[in-house]
């Protein structure tokens, strides 16, 4: 798959495309309602299908200081976005002059002139421009064809990234895995650490955050994906480990069977199931003992899925 920036030429044989247009933060059942439309769309008309994301989001320009809330770095968007069948992800580098165009120099400049968009699909509720003062009906009355799609609703209401944000707060990985049709996985090169893990038994890999939304601190049990396809089951500490100081935020997966070396590759860890919060230790033995335990656990739990 192609990754077009905004700032560049769009290549002469992707213009005419139907575009989704959206953050798509996550992509959710409701983001893959909206892109599918446009993928339909562009397929019944032999046009290029493109996705059209936001980076960094808007709320991080605005919000500069707001804690990290990221479902999904680029790379796993423009992953995803090729599973669903997009010819190309394009990135519009969100800053201030962004930020400050007019809906109505937006639509006329960007989407029509240099992208030379067919038409546009978003969500009902898609706003951009200055002050937010454009949405579908100002693309229509520029002479852009424009579709919305409705939100998509299970039993508690409406499908958004905001609900698997809290879901995982609380820790609640089966919530957030059926609203994201998938769970949630963070992915970040292995980095080097104090190397505590493997003195009682336990080596992990350890990852840093970014700026991905936090879970809720705990012990999780996961799968960890790595470089050629091999996944490992395991179990993951993510949070400050408070038996040890100084305190230090890592996402740490241990994965069962396992002595190889991963340090510098890129691996992903998804989340499966919350076992347990964080917890101080006031010795090793105490704290390898539960590790043990959550290991079990975890494997039991991991197991029956497979099964």
């Amino acid at each position: 798959m192609i990754r077009l920036d905004h700032r560049d030429p769009i290549p002469e044989e992707l213009r005419g495309a139907i575009i989704a247009l959206g953050n798509f933060d996550g992509f959710h059942r409701g983001h893959q309602a909206v892109v599918g439309e446009a993928l339909a769309w562009a397929r019944s008309e032999q046009r290029p299908g493109i996705v059209a994301t936001f980076d960094p989001h808007p709320m991080r320009h605005f919000q500069p200081n707001a804690e990290p809330f990221r479902l999904t770095t680029l790379d796993q968007r423009q992953e995803l976005f090729a599973a669903a069948g997009a010819q190309a992800m394009l990135v519009f580098h969100f800053d201030h002059a962004m930020a400050s165009q007019s809906a109505g120099d937006w639509a006329d400049n960007m989407i029509s002139r240099h992208l030379g968009a067919a038409g546009i699909v978003t969500g009902e509720d898609f706003t951009f421009g200055k002050a937010r003062g454009g949405n579908p009906d100002l693309l229509r009355a520029r002479g852009i064809e424009a579709r919305t799609v409705g939100a998509v609703h299970d039993a508690e209401g409406p499908i958004s990234s905001s609900r698997i944000r809290i879901a995982l707060k609380a820790g609640d990985c089966a919530t957030a895995t059926r609203l994201l049709t998938r769970p949630f996985a963070i992915r970040g090169k292995v980095q080097h650490g104090d190397k505590l893990g493997r003195t009682i038994g336990f080596p992990t890999a350890n990852l840093d955050l970014g700026g991905y939304l936090r879970p809720h601190y705990g012990i999780y049990a996961v799968t960890g994906h790595l470089p050629g396809g091999k996944v490992l089951q395991g179990a993951a500490n993510l949070g400050i480990r408070p038996t040890f100081d100084p305190p230090k935020e890592l996402l740490e997966p241990f994965f069962f069977d396992f002595s190889g070396d991963l340090y510098g590759q890129e691996i992903e860890v998804a989340f499966h199931h919350f076992l347990r919060g964080e917890a101080k230790f006031d010795s090793l033995d105490e704290l390898t003992a539960q590790m043990q335990r959550d290991c079990d656990e975890a494997r039991k739990l991991l197991s029956a899925a497979t099964t």
